[in-house]
C-alpha cells in the first residue's frame, strides 16, 4: 500500500521497483530502480521535527528490503539506504541512520542513530546504535555495538562474507524482475 503521510507527502517509487501488495510505504519515501520491497515491510516517513520539517527515507537502486522490515525515523530525521544493499527479514532501521552501498544487514538486526559504511556486513540479531561503522567492516551475529568504544572489536569483512552479501543482493534483483512479470496475475 502506498499512501500519503499527514503532511501530504506521497512516496515516489521507481517504475522498475517491486513493492509487495502487503507492504506499506508512507510519506516522504524515495525508492530507487530495481528495488525489492518484500511482504509486510513497513517504510514510514511521517514524523516531523520541532520546526515541522521532515527529511526523506531514501532507498538506493538494486537494494532489497525483505519481509517484515521496518524503516522509520524519529522526529523527521533522514534515513538513507545505499545501492545494492540488503536489509534482511524483520530488521529495524530507525533514523537518523545511513546505511552505505553494498551492505548486508542480517535478520532481526536493529540499527538506530548510526552510520554503516560501504561494504560492511552486520550479521543476524545485532544492535548498532550511536556510532559509525567503517567501510568493509564485519559485525558478527548477536553483537551489541553501542558506541565508538565497541568498534574496537570489529574486524574487516572476509571474502566469503562479501560474496554472500553480493549473492543476496543479486538474488533479490532477479526477484524484482520475476515479480514484475507476474504482478498483474491473480
Amino acid at each position: 500500500m502506498i499512501r500519503k503521510n499527514p503532511s501530504g507527502d506521497l512516496p515516489v517509487v521507481a517504475q522498475s521497483a517491486f513493492v509487495d501488495p502487503t507492504a506499506i510505504i508512507c510519506g516522504k519515501v524515495f525508492v530507487g530502480e530495481n528495488v525489492f520491497i518484500g511482504p509486510y515491510a513497513v517504510i514510514r516517513a511521517d514524523e516531523v521535527d520541532a520546526d515541522g520539517e521532515m527529511e526523506p527515507i531514501i532507498i538506493g537502486d538494486n537494494s532489497n528490503i525483505q519481509d517484515g522490515v521496518v524503516i522509520h525515523s524519529k522526529s523527521g530525521a533522514r534515513v538513507e539506504i545505499g545501492q545494492n544493499t540488503s536489509i534482511a527479514h524483520r530488521s529495524i532501521v530507525h533514523g537518523p541512520c545511513k546505511v552505505g552501498s553494498n551492505v548486508f544487514i542480517g535478520f532481526n538486526t536493529v540499527l538506530f542513530n548510526c552510520e554503516i559504511g560501504d561494504g560492511a556486513a552486520v550479521r543476524h540479531t545485532s544492535v548498532v546504535e550511536g556510532c559509525s561503522v567503517p567501510a568493509n567492516f564485519y559485525i558478527p551475529s548477536t553483537s551489541l555495538i553501542g558506541g565508538p568504544e565497541a568498534l574496537a572489536t570489529i574486524k574487516p569483512v572476509a571474502a566469503d562474507v562479501s560474496s554472500f552479501s553480493e549473492d543476496v543482493a543479486q538474488t533479490n534483483v532477479r526477484l524484482v524482475q520475476g515479480y514484475k512479470k507476474i504482478q498483474n496475475e491473480l
